[in-house]
């Protein structure tokens, strides 16, 4: 989880526990992406902020998570949503796109749902990528 609102970082960290999620938070986009690219496994789920440091700070986490693991699940939020924000996050690969403060919904329950789905997804992915590996093996 990657924010530099430390409000929303200790809200979303304790939603996210609740569900019993291991949660790695970081405050900014440079910590984030240092923890993702120095883990000592890929992450499930990467969840940032699109604008920390500066208005492409989530872009940039995103393309540190694909260049970590392929099949990097991420999540964007952002106080500021804009379509065209959406559709770039989206075209490189993003999950989903969450906004913050959208009226009328619960962001941290909306934001725990996202996780959970992203998880599955990230769960069939790796089946499907090693029945391929087990079909090209037994092929070789």
């Amino acid at each position: 989880m990657i924010d530099d609102e430390e409000d929303v970082l200790l809200a979303v960290t304790r939603r996210l526990k609740r569900d019993g999620i291991d949660v790695t938070p970081a405050a900014n986009s440079e910590q984030g992406t240092l923890k993702i690219l120095q883990a000592d496994a890929p992450y499930d789920v990467v969840i940032t902020d699109m604008s920390m440091e500066n208005p492409e700070s989530g872009l940039e986490v995103l393309q540190a998570a694909f260049s970590r693991d392929l099949l990097a699940e991420v999540i964007v939020m952002t106080a500021y949503g804009n379509v065209a924000n959406a559709v770039e996050c989206m075209r490189r690969g993003a999950f989903d796109y969450v906004e913050k403060n959208k009226p009328g919904v619960d962001t941290f329950e909306l934001l725990a749902e996202k996780v959970q789905l992203a998880m599955n997804q990230r769960r069939r992915d790796l089946k499907t990528l090693g029945m391929w590996e087990h079909a090209t093996q037994a092929k070789g």
